[in-house]
């Protein structure tokens, strides 16, 4: 049950960053530098979110440091953001996933990938002794 209000609150921090952030970004990015620019900006900004909020998760509901209950947590919260992200994309454009997944930028599309790739590993990642 730990694991599962963990990943739900890690979702929902970086989400809410990334909802604050794309509220920034499309209004007043996005038309002056294009979207592959603008979405390149704000990568570096959610990866700090994803940081701080593994950080701060694993802290906060003391987490295992077993790889299978961090890892859990980061790919139970990519999994939420994953549908809440598909919802979005077909309740607010109606597009399908695949649909969304292929009008992603050839360049920040690919970037973002990875970024999900490290919010799910991240809690895993986080609190390690160095050099292990």
């Amino acid at each position: 049950m730990r694991m599962i209000k963990a990943g739900a609150l890690y979702f929902a921090c970086v989400f809410g960053a990334g909802f604050v952030f794309g509220s920034i970004r499309v209004p007043l990015l996005v038309p002056r530098l294009g979207v592959r620019v603008a979405e390149l900006i704000e990568m570096p900004l959610m990866l700090a979110v994803i940081v701080i909020s593994a950080r701060a998760v694993v802290g906060r509901f003391a987490l295992p440091s077993t790889n299978a209950a961090r890892l859990g947590t980061g790919v139970l919260a990519l999994g939420i953001a994953l549908l809440a992200e598909f919802a979005l994309a077909f309740g607010l454009q109606g597009m399908t996933p695949a649909a969304y997944i292929a009008s992603r930028d050839p360049v920040s599309g690919p970037v973002y990938a990875v970024l999900l790739l490290l919010f799910a590993a991240m809690p895993a990642w986080v609190g390690r002794p160095r050099g292990t």
